[in-house]
């Protein structure tokens, strides 16, 4: 087992380096502390209110700052402890509490306990010798304690707790995001920038670059047992479908629901504790001490678990307030899929799609601010004796067809997202306002990009500047069509991802055909303009292929263990990881290579990484527009 985790940490090492992103290097002490406490049975001896606990490996320590009662008289129990890591339990102990402390707790004192402290362990049990040193490392651990009181004489279960354990190490980290927003942010100034030129590459990159992220945070939206490390990766990228609104837009947005016919649940935030036994990080269905094997089948019910993001670092202050101990049941556990990646990070479920709603026309209104600055801007610089001027004039003359391509390109990023949550929102039965907002955002999108595709079957002059010329911009003539069959991948997947979420099998298959179909279709059809352009498609498209067909090792019903899947989800990232930083590179690669070509007195544009003149032969521009 040891061995086998240090392959995996040295794995997520890996993992992290290849996406070249900062990551803290801060001084971390190797720890062990809970993020999450539920109670897997109905208390009647024991209530709970806060239960903090950390293990420092330094000095074989713990600290605590407890909260409890104890309510129910005589009452005479043996306490087990039960450890599992990765679906493993190396730590299972039952002690008679009435043999400790010269039977001050036998029975059980009935008092409330309030506790703060730190105690040295070694001369009460070698902890350290039950935890391998990779632990400490390990991001994203998949681990949890469970404390069953067993009432003596009886065997019946007078209190069960279970805590998740933490390191503090996770692949979800502040700097990736930003750094993954950079990139798209580089690849927007990029694109914005070469538009100015019809036969630019830049913008039709600047849209693969985003729909590489979409479908990175989209891959963590099935309904799969996905390995903590795996899910906690993708969320890296939520910016890209909408998901980086403050906690007070949230709370706005529940009012509205409030208002509208919407029910509040406030599970967001509650991920880790309420959600499936069976799954990560528990992985518990056949490793439970008897006691609490029996306990579950008699009523039936099997749960949901997951690991939360934000796990607190060593100098946080880890506090689970009395709210969060809650019972695990059948009725709040957290579903698979959409709900448990959205409760994760914060967000409701039902919140889902105004988040996106808001996103979205907050992108539209900075772009028609931005429009009209720039109007206003020229308009003074025209009054100001400047409008005759060779820039100056074409820039105006070209206005009309940027703002319109850049309309269509705005509307295509934003396409997947929009369409996914919308479908999801009216599978929820929420808000009334909400579903009308849905609806109202989805129609215009779908019927900008439908009347984009009418006229770019209608138009037969592909020379001049056409509105439309972000949908076949980058094909060869004869193959200029080819948009269609990604628009129908893009509404497919959107329509599986929403209302598939109770089919997690079937989800899987029809994006791992779906990516195989376009893959195939870039092999045959050679449908860009250029040779690398081809090439770079085609590795978008099996990078997508490969790390969907991955996923099927989450697909609860083969029962992968918990190992192989983690390794299985630090492959799939490391995969998408080596993938940004190829679309990275080719980013900073279109933004220099004009610039030598200009410093070469090189007038032609045909010596760009994927310009169209090359597979073309041409020494002048492309007459391809956008």
């Amino acid at each position: 087992m040891t061995l086998f985790l240090l392959a995996v940490a040295r794995l997520r090492l890996l993992a992290l380096a290849l996406l070249a992103f900062t990551i803290s290097v801060n001084a971390r002490e190797e720890s062990l502390f809970t993020t999450s406490v539920s109670y897997c049975e109905p208390p009647e001896s024991l209530l709970i209110q806060q239960f903090d606990i950390a293990y420092f490996a330094a000095n074989s320590s713990i600290s605590f700052n407890i909260s409890a009662a104890s309510v129910e008289p005589n009452v005479n129990v043996s306490a087990n402890l039960f450890v599992n890591v990765y679906g493993m339990h190396p730590f299972n102990l039952t002690v008679d509490l009435c043999s400790l402390a010269h039977g001050a707790l036998c029975p059980l004192p009935m008092y409330n306990f309030i506790g703060e402290d730190s105690i040295p362990l070694t001369r009460y049990l070698d902890v350290s010798s039950y935890i391998p040193a990779i632990a400490y490392k390990i991001p994203d651990l998949e681990a949890f304690v469970q404390l069953t009181l067993i009432e003596v004489g009886t065997g019946d279960v007078k209190a069960c707790v279970q805590a998740t354990l933490s390191n503090g190490w996770t692949t979800n980290e502040p700097a990736v995001e930003w750094a993954t927003g950079a990139v798209a942010f580089l690849a927007f100034i990029s694109a914005l920038w070469q538009s100015r030129k019809p036969d630019s590459i830049a913008p039709h990159r600047f849209i693969d670059i985003v729909y590489l992220f979409q479908a990175i945070a989209a891959s963590g939206l099935l309904n799969l047992n996905y390995p903590i490390v795996y899910r906690s990766f993708t969320f890296n990228f939520r910016w890209a479908l909408g998901f980086f609104l403050p906690p007070t837009v949230q709370t706005a947005i529940n009012d509205m629901r409030n208002r509208t016919g919407g029910h509040l649940d406030n599970d967001a935030g509650n991920a880790l504790a309420l959600t499936n036994r069976k799954a990560s990080p528990y992985n518990a269905l056949n490793n439970l001490p008897t006691v609490r094997i029996a306990s579950f089948m008699e009523g039936a019910v099997f749960y949901r678990s997951e690991d939360a993001i934000g796990t607190a670092h060593l100098n946080d202050t880890v506090v689970l307030a009395a709210t969060d101990v809650q019972t695990v049941t059948s009725a709040n556990t957290i579903k698979q899929g959409i709900p448990i990646w959205l409760t994760t990070i914060g967000i409701p479920e039902e919140n889902a799609f105004m988040n996106v709603f808001f996103v979205t026309l907050i992108l539209f209104g900075a772009a028609f601010a931005i429009v009209g600055i720039t109007y206003l801007v020229l308009r003074l610089l025209r009054n100001a004796g400047l409008g005759g001027s060779e820039r100056f004039a074409s820039v105006e003359f070209n206005r009309t067809a940027f703002v319109k391509t850049w309309l269509l390109r705005l509307t295509l990023i934003v396409a997947f997202p929009v369409v996914t949550f919308s479908f999801f929102q009216w599978t929820l039965k929420d808000s009334w306002l909400s579903v009308l907002l849905s609806v109202i955002l989805l129609l215009p999108v779908i019927g900008f990009i439908g009347y984009s595709t009418f006229l770019a079957f209608r138009c037969s002059d592909f020379d001049a500047w056409p509105y439309h010329a972000p949908l076949w911009g980058q094909y060869r003539s004869e193959r200029h069509w080819y948009f269609i069959p990604l628009l129908v991948a893009l509404l497919a997947k959107s329509v599986f991802i929403a209302f598939g979420q109770a089919h997690g099998e079937m989800q899987v298959i029809v994006l791992v055909i779906l990516e195989g179909l376009l893959f195939i279709s870039i092999i045959v059809l050679k449908p860009y303009q250029t040779r690398k352009a081809d090439i770079l498609a085609g590795y978008l498209a099996v990078v997508r292929l490969v790390c969907t067909g991955l996923m099927i090792a989450f697909l609860p019903s083969l029962g992968v263990k918990a190992i192989p899947r983690v390794a299985v989800g630090i492959v799939t990232a490391v995969i998408f990881s080596i993938t940004v930083i190829v679309m990275f590179f080719n980013t900073v690669w279109n933004i220099l290579q004009p610039l030598i070509s200009r410093k070469h007195h090189i007038a032609s544009p045909s010596d760009s990484f994927d310009s169209p003149a090359l597979e073309k032969g041409d020494a002048s521009p492309s007459s391809h527009s956008e």
